[in-house]
């Protein structure tokens, strides 16, 4: 029985077999009426001394189905007939030191319920997806000189049934998409959604790569909210997680009782922080894996492109530089970015990358890894950290804010604002801000400002939109009911507005990714902690000008310098009285005059709000 060509054999092994999924996994057998005649079943388990196959076809009874060893690289394949759709099943694998293991399939395409741990024969085929002028549209138009506002999201806490339990993906796109349109989110990315056993893992320790998790329904629920997100014009990004593995017995690891999908070397397998194995990113057959994998749900499930989770845990060994840089890994990602940018052009491939490893966002041909973005953790934490000080010392660390436009440009970075900076006590974004309830917001509301008019794109972790005030909690919904007090509806006001402030203009994210489409007026008032800058879009004379205040003092008359004469009108203040503010603004165009100032031969004179973000823009 010959279920693999030689071709197939030799790509697989070599990591360039990329579509796997099409020979192993569990395939469902069609007559010429297109009716089920049987289920074929493949795996690769080259340590095993015997496969066999239990499932609801034969009583869960093994020793009926034995697997048949098709060649000396160990794949084994079977074919039943009347195993059909939804059956559920998992591999009996036998090993030469007398130990048996029961394994689901890495490559199946559906799994039972948790707390179960079976595999389900499934037909991904038969929907119909209607989002063709999107996918036209996404492949004509290029991420770098668009908006990009990233919502990310974890499907098992963003919203629950009152029941407790989940929303399934389909049932979440009455409620998910209306709510992104009207804050302006452009993006959707989702937490990792491959199935996993444990919620509280948030889904970064898999089990089934190719399988949507049965906790939200089936895979083509997910295709309709995909499709639907399409339709109205938001891309879905998902979090995948190519470095590690689940320990748990069913999963990956040791499959076929040694080392398979990890390293053999215990030192780079262990991941003892996390509690995972490290994968063998060298080994080609991984690589073919995982691959597929993301290519997989680019074709099968129309994703837009991947946040990939711990990248630094894949450049070095451990994250850790000193253990050595891990090239089989670099080359897994430089084999997937060529993959990924040659079947789908304008993917997004972003890395959540840590250190300074060089041209982490440059092509591969240039010697760089070749993801498109990168997320810029230094901002984040250098961010963070100031905002957190009482604006009375924050002129004492006023380079946290001024030191990231050092290297703003040397990689295209997307501003995180993610899921890890509010849980494990760090406290939620409005609550590590210093001062009374009033400040918090105030403060709050200038991170946000920073956050929309720093060059890069934006992620914002759900709850951040309205100020929650706890830390996220993964095991019930966000605090809806905050958006009954006005503080927090009018926060959700302002992200809102700050969402289509960039939307609407274009120097705020035309440029995201250049030097000349940035430029300080004055990044050295520490004194006061004012920080002022222009934003340009290519067109040089479309600008829009930045102004934070970073303490509670309010400035009158404040003299700043201005690139051209005119009129200028306030687009966004975050002390107006609709954000909760104490409604000091400049209601009233501006008038710039002739003068010497900041290095531009005219100035206006404006009112800085305390704790606040003024955005500026010459009238036509």
């Amino acid at each position: 029985m010959k279920v693999i060509h030689q071709d197939d054999l030799y790509f697989f092994n070599q990591g360039k077999l990329y579509d796997a999924y099409r020979i192993f996994g569990a395939h469902l057998l069609k007559n010429d009426e297109f009716k089920v005649v049987g289920t074929r079943f493949t795996v690769w388990a080259p340590h095993a001394k015997e496969v066999n196959v239990m499932g609801e076809f034969n009583d869960f009874q093994a020793w009926v189905h034995n697997l048949e060893k098709v060649d000396e690289k160990g794949i084994w394949s079977i074919t039943i007939p009347g195993a059909n759709v939804w059956n559920m099943y998992k591999y009996e694998i036998k090993t030469f030191d007398g130990r048996t293991l029961y394994k689901s399939d890495p490559y199946a395409f559906f799994s039972s319920e948790r707390p179960d741990t079976l595999s389900k024969v499934y037909d991904l085929s038969g929907y119909l997806w209607n989002d063709d002028d999107f996918m036209n549209q996404r492949n004509q138009i290029l991420p770098y000189e668009s908006q990009v506002s990233i919502y990310e999201l974890h499907l098992g806490s963003w919203m629950i049934k009152p029941d407790g339990t989940f929303h399934k993906y389909n049932e979440l796109v009455d409620l998910l998409i209306p709510y992104l349109l009207e804050n302006g989110f452009n993006f959707l990315e989702l937490m990792p959604i491959t199935e996993h056993p444990l919620d509280q893992s948030w889904g970064y320790q898999g089990t089934g790569y190719y399988s949507a998790t049965s906790r939200y329904g089936v895979p083509q629920d997910l295709m309709y909210l995909v499709d639907q997100c399409h339709q109205h014009g938001i891309g879905v990004i998902l979090d995948w997680v190519p470095g590690h593995i689940c320990k748990d017995a069913h999963g990956l690891y040791m499959f076929d009782g040694e080392p398979l999908y990890e390293y053999s070397e215990e030192w780079k397998r262990e991941n003892i922080v996390w509690g995972t194995a490290n994968l063998d990113l060298g080994r080609g057959e991984v690589q073919s894996f995982l691959i597929s994998n993301a290519l997989f749900w680019m074709k099968f499930f129309h994703v837009d492109g991947f946040r990939i989770d711990a990248v630094s845990n894949l450049i070095y060994y451990l994250g850790d530089s000193s253990k050595g840089t891990n090239q089989g890994a670099i080359s897994f990602l430089q084999n997937l970015s060529r993959q990924v940018f040659k079947e789908f052009g304008n993917a997004l491939l972003i890395a959540e990358d840590s250190t300074a490893y060089p041209k982490v966002t440059h092509p591969v041909h240039e010697g760089g890894l070749g993801f498109n973005y990168k997320w810029n953790m230094g901002w984040m934490n250098d961010t963070l950290e100031y905002f957190e000080k009482d604006p009375i010392y924050r002129k004492y660390h006023h380079d946290n804010i001024t030191f990231g436009l050092t290297y703003a440009f040397s990689e295209n970075y997307v501003l995180p604002l993610s899921h890890d900076e509010v849980v494990h006590g760090k406290h939620s974004l409005v609550d590590k801000m210093p001062g009374d309830y009033w400040q918090k917001f105030a403060n709050y509301r200038a991170l946000m400002g920073l956050f929309f008019t720093h060059p890069g794109k934006t992620l914002l972790f759900m709850g951040g939109e309205f100020a929650q005030m706890h830390e996220w909690k993964d095991y019930t919904e966000l605090d809806w009911n905050l958006l009954s007090y006005p503080m927090h509806l009018s926060a959700q006001r302002f992200v809102r507005d700050m969402n289509l402030v960039v939307k609407a203009n274009k120097a705020l994210y035309e440029l995201d990714h250049q030097y000349n489409g940035f430029q300080w007026i004055d990044a050295n008032n520490r004194d006061d902690s004012i920080f002022s800058f222009v934003r340009f879009a290519k067109d040089s004379s479309d600008f829009v000008i930045v102004v934070l205040n970073l303490t509670p003092k309010v400035h009158h008359n404040f003299e700043l310098g201005v690139p051209e004469a005119g009129t200028y009108l306030e687009l966004i203040n975050s002390d107006n009285e609709v954000y909760g503010g104490s409604n000091q603004f400049n209601g009233e165009p501006i008038q710039s005059f002739q003068a010497e100032k900041n290095g531009f031969e005219n100035a206006v004179q404006i009112l800085l709000s305390p704790l606040s973000i003024t955005i500026l823009k010459r009238g036509e």
